[in-house]
C-alpha cells in the first residue's frame, strides 16, 4: 500500500509516521517492507505486506491509514497485489 501524507497534526514529529502505518498492518498481518519516499513534492509512505485475499489486504489497508490519519492528514491511498513480477491495483 502507499498513502499519500499531507500536514502533520499538531505535535506529530515526521519520523512517527512510517512506523505508525507499518505497526499498524503488522497487527494483522507480516510486514515484509517499509518506506517513505518523496514524488512529486509529497510524502509517500509505502508498507509491504503479506494477505491471501484482496479483501483481507483492503483490511490491513484500512488499518494502516487510519493509523497515519491519526498522526496527518493523508491524501491518496493506493493498494496494490504483486503477481509474479507486476504490479496490479486493488483499489
Amino acid at each position: 500500500m502507499r498513502l499519500s501524507v499531507g500536514t502533520l497534526l499538531p505535535g506529530t514529529e515526521p519520523e512517527s509516521v512510517l512506523p505508525a502505518a507499518a505497526d499498524a498492518a503488522a497487527g494483522l498481518a507480516t510486514v515484509e517492507a517499509r518506506d517513505v519516499a518523496v514524488v512529486r513534492g509529497e510524502a509517500v509512505v509505502s508498507v509491504r505486506f503479506t494477505a491471501d485475499e484482496d479483501t483481507d489486504a483492503d483490511h490491513v489497508a484500512g488499518r494502516a491509514e487510519r493509523a497515519v490519519r491519526t498522526l496527518a492528514q493523508v491524501g491518496r491511498v493506493r493498494l496494490e497485489r504483486r503477481a509474479g513480477n507486476r504490479w496490479f491495483l486493488v483499489r
